[in-house]
Formats: C-alpha cells, structure tokens, sequence
C-alpha cells in the first residue's frame, strides 16, 4: 500500500481539479437538462398528438440506449459528418464539437432530460383533480393552473426520484474520462494508476470522494424534500 503516493501535493492537487470538473459537469448538465426536462414534460403531456409522440420517441431512445454510447455519438460521431467538419473551424456552434467538456456536457444534458421529462411528466398526470377544480374556481386558465399549481406540485412531488436521477448523473459523470482531454476525478486515479501502477489506491481514493459528494447531495435532498414536502408528511393525532 503506498498511499504516500496518493496524497503527494501533485497528485491531490490533480484530484482537486478532477472533482471541479465533475462538479462543473454535473451542475451544468442538471440545469440545462432540468430546462429541457419541464419543455418536455409539457409537451408530454399538455402537446398536440404529434409533439407527444416526437418527444416520446426522444425519450424512449434515450432511456433504451447506454449513455456512453449517446457520448461517443456525439464526440466520435457527429465528428464524421462532412457539413460539420467544413464548420467546425469557423462556425459557431459547430466549433463547440471539438471541446471535449463541451461533447460530453451535450450528451449528459440530453441523457438527464429525457429521463426527468418523464417522471415529471408522471407527476403530472397524477394531479389530483381536487387541485386542477380549486384552481378554475379561483377562476384561472389551463395554463395559468398549470403554471401556477400543477407545475410546482408536481415539481415536489417529483423530488424523491429525482434524488436518485442526481446521484446516478454524479456516478454517471465517470464515464466522461472515456473521452479524451478530460480530467475528470476517475480520470485523475486512472493516470496515478497507469503511471505508478497503484490500482487499488488510487481508486479506492477516487470512490471515497464519490462517496462524500453522494452523501452531500442525499442531505440536501433530504432537506428539501423535509421542506417542500411536509404538508405530504402523516400527522400526530
């Protein structure tokens, strides 16, 4: 065991900036996916016919294929694409293919979207009706109930399992290391293991900085779902 190895400055300081990236990709994808996400829900199930099953196409794609594979479609392949590759020089935003952070934010925000579109879209459909009839008589309109009383009702409820869709897109940000360029925190032990040979260290490493970020984020959750979701909770008699 040579965790002296490990907690060399050169090496904690390549964890460090592992763990930024991560983060950063993490966050990032979480927000522009969760943007996307409420876009899609409603299209779900507030669209016309044909935007339903567009959508629903989207979604079944990206819930049936590996993510990885989204990833290398998108940096590997969308890379072959002759229109893009007269672009990617010049053009913007086909200049952000050649950025690898930039690939793998893309395929992360796509993959997340599709799977929180549909259980927000669930949550959606399972509004009580109680709600959507207090609101008309309030007087307000379809879109106004929605935006007002459905929308963030569902957005609650919704919280339980969107805990565990951030805590797999934390584990899931690993398989960005397949893509070269990028230093992500698995990225950083697999470098200490391909130059010191130290596969147990430097993963093991690795595992427990997953683990403390995961069990951050499971409080925070915790804590909203505690707030926003107390009037849910069963009452002392």
């Amino acid at each position: 065991m040579r965790w002296d190895i490990i907690f060399q400055p050169a090496h904690l300081a390549m964890y460090g900036e592992g763990v930024l990236t991560t983060l950063s990709l993490l966050l990032s994808c979480l927000a522009i996916g969760g943007v996307l996400a409420v876009v899609f829900a409603l299209a779900l199930t507030q669209g016309p016919a044909p935007l339903r099953w567009l959508v629903g196409g989207y979604t079944y794609v990206i819930r049936g294929t590996p993510l990885l594979i989204q990833m290398y479609m998108i940096y590997y392949g969308l890379a072959q694409l002759e229109w893009i590759q007269a672009r990617w020089d010049a053009v913007w935003p086909w200049t952000m293919f050649k950025d690898a952070f930039f690939c793998a934010l893309l395929a992360f925000s796509l993959n997340t979207a599709g799977y929180t579109a549909e259980m927000l879209a669930g949550s959606i459909r399972e509004t009580a009706a109680g709600e959507i009839e207090a609101a008309q008589a309030m007087g307000m309109g379809r879109w106004q109930a929605l935006r007002r009383i459905v929308l963030p009702s569902a957005m609650r409820r919704t919280l339980p399992a969107y805990s565990n869709e951030v805590v797999m897109m934390l584990h899931s940000t690993s398989l960005a290391s397949a893509v070269p360029a990028m230093l992500d925190v698995t990225a950083a032990a697999s470098r200490i293991y391909s130059d010191f040979y130290l596969p147990f260290e430097a993963y093991i490493f690795a595992a427990a900085i997953y683990l403390t970020i995961t069990f951050t984020l499971v409080g925070v959750f915790k804590l909203s779902e505690r707030h926003f979701l107390a009037h849910l909770a069963p009452r002392a008699h």
